[in-house]
């Protein structure tokens, strides 16, 4: 509960700062191409601060609350405009003006997504490296031959330096294709080729884990099972456990690793198990009953423990990467173009039913993610602001009237037509965008609380 209001606040920023950067496209468009902006607007509701300026009294504002805003600009269609201002009026510009400014909203989502990696990029971050765990038995990545310390250095050909760059690469594959082969190289430095099957990835809808059903995962080196933080309330506390303790055996089996006990915790809800800690070179047993939390749709357990985790043993899946002025630039450019490109292909699927509609995330979850990605460092906040900026910049070039796309839309109806389309149609288009649009906010919220029900 504590950390809500982080989380919000690294929501609002994110949304605020996407949201202005979008309207401030229309502005400059629209100031560019002559038409006089009489009011712009960020958020709805209440306003908390207005103010006039510049030579046109343009009203800027501010309202409580930060879910949108838009540009107003003057337009015979919503109002009387006096004679000597006609042709500073929206309606009045050719259709390639009035294109102009509708697409520069989007556009400018693309352009802030594209100068938020170039600073990532550019400033450098540290990175894991493409090191993968051991596949489970039978998963596509067990039949291809990984094995545990397999580093990937290559999928068909294209290198991969890092483990997000390999995640992406084989996520963007396994929807264009069936099967994928990884160059790796295994801890004695033996290089060889496995072949992965892709099918899998796509199953349940895209739902879920895809990769995980391919059998892929980072490596994670075997920590032992010390316990690093003790949560106030919880199982451990209650039951007596402390930090530095080291679990020996739990119910009569063995423990070796941190997994193991994570494990066997997670499968113990309130069951009464039988401990033996070590405590400063002492061992002794005490009992201990897993808090029940529902998790993934079960019932999980859970003790309130933190691992006792030595950064030294993480130094070697690490890397830290920069790039160079332009090399910075063109990476950008090319992440930005791929995603866009990536939003749009699985927008394509759910129309086919290929992608499950549980994919869509509401602002519950976006605000989950802002927060954690805000937690892990500033570069990880940039890179998840510049995806969420191109996610608004695709979503609103989609053929859907009341959104830019639609516009744009009616814009090439008009030019094949060579005249406008009528109030009426217009009207329609606007119901039919509305309804849709409502739709998939009632999917998307509706995800978002059973996300939350099953944690």
């Amino acid at each position: 509960m504590s950390d809500i209001p982080f989380y919000l606040l690294s929501f609002l920023v994110v949304l605020g700062v996407l949201v202005v950067f979008h309207e401030l496209g229309h502005y400059f468009a629209a100031r560019l191409c002559g038409v006089k902006v009489l009011r712009f607007s960020i958020g709805f509701g209440p306003v908390v601060w207005q103010r006039r300026c510049g030579s046109d009294g343009t009203e800027w504002a501010l309202s409580l609350l930060p879910l949108g805003g838009y540009v107003k600009m003057l337009d015979e269609r919503e109002a009387s405009v006096a004679s000597e201002e006609l042709h500073r009026a929206f309606n009045r510009q050719g259709v390639g003006r009035r294109s102009l400014i509708v697409a520069a909203g989007p556009l400018a989502n693309f352009v802030l997504a594209i100068v938020l990696y170039w600073a990532v990029f550019l400033s450098g971050s540290e990175e894991l490296l493409p090191v993968l765990a051991t596949p489970p038995e039978d998963s596509p990545a067990a039949v291809a031959g990984i094995r545990e310390g397999d580093r990937v250095l290559s999928l068909d050909g294209e290198a991969v330096a890092t483990w997000g760059d390999f995640r992406w690469s084989l996520l963007q594959k396994a929807v264009e294709q069936d099967s994928v082969e990884l160059e790796v190289v295994n801890e004695q430095r033996e290089i060889s080729r496995r072949r992965i099957e892709l099918h899998a990835a796509g199953a349940q809808g895209w739902e879920g884990d895809a990769l995980g059903r391919l059998g892929v995962a980072f490596y994670r080196p075997a920590i032992p099972a010390v316990i690093g933080t003790v949560v106030p309330g919880g199982a451990a506390e209650r039951f007596g456990l402390q930090v530095g303790d080291r679990i020996v055996e739990l119910e009569g089996q063995s423990i070796r690793t941190w997994r193991d006990f994570v494990i066997q915790i997670r499968d113990s809800a309130d069951k009464e198990l039988v401990v033996v800690v070590d405590r400063r070179g002492q061992e002794f047993s005490l009992n201990l009953i897993p808090d029940s939390v529902r998790e993934g749709g079960r019932r999980v357990g859970k003790v309130g423990v933190g691992v006792a985790d030595d950064p030294a043993m993480h130094k070697e899946l690490k890397v830290f990467v920069r790039y160079g002025l332009f090399a910075a630039a063109g990476k950008a450019l090319t992440e930005t173009w791929d995603k866009s490109v990536f939003s749009l292909v699985m927008m394509g699927k759910m129309l086919t039913g290929e992608v499950s509609l549980k994919n869509l995330s509401g602002p519950v979850t976006i605000a989950d993610y802002a927060g954690q990605s805000a937690k892990l460092g500033l570069d990880y906040y940039l890179k998840f602001m510049a995806l969420v900026s191109i996610s608004l910049g695709v979503l609103n070039l989609l053929p859907v009237p009341v959104l830019d796309g639609g516009h744009l839309m009616y814009h090439m109806v008009e030019v094949v037509r060579r005249r406008p389309l009528s109030e009426r149609a217009m009207e329609i288009g606007q119901r039919i965008g509305l309804a849709f649009l409502a739709l998939l906010m009632a999917f998307a919220f509706f995800n978002d609380i059973t996300r939350l029900v099953v944690g």
